[in-house]
């Protein structure tokens, strides 16, 4: 599997729901469309809720990979 290169990285552990989500999506509004933001989490629920909220915003996750026990990075790419 070959790595995506994030352009910008978004470290919000010690966040929850919907500040998880809302400041993904106000990072993600100052990106070019194409552009891959990556998201490092480490509140559960946020690991569902971020994803499936960018995908009703029309923007495309790419992964959500778990990295730690309780650390998850998603990968989302602008599409408008």
């Amino acid at each position: 599997m070959q790595e995506v290169k994030a352009d910008r990285e978004l470290d919000i552990r010690g966040e929850v729901c919907p500040f998880t989500f809302v400041k993904s999506k106000l990072v993600l509004e100052n990106m070019k469309v194409g552009e891959i933001l990556k998201v490092i989490i480490d509140y559960p629920p946020s690991a569902e809720n971020v994803p499936k909220s960018m995908q009703e915003e029309g923007q495309e996750v790419i992964a959500v990979n778990q990295i730690g026990e309780s650390l998850w990075e998603i990968l989302i790419r602008k599409r408008r």
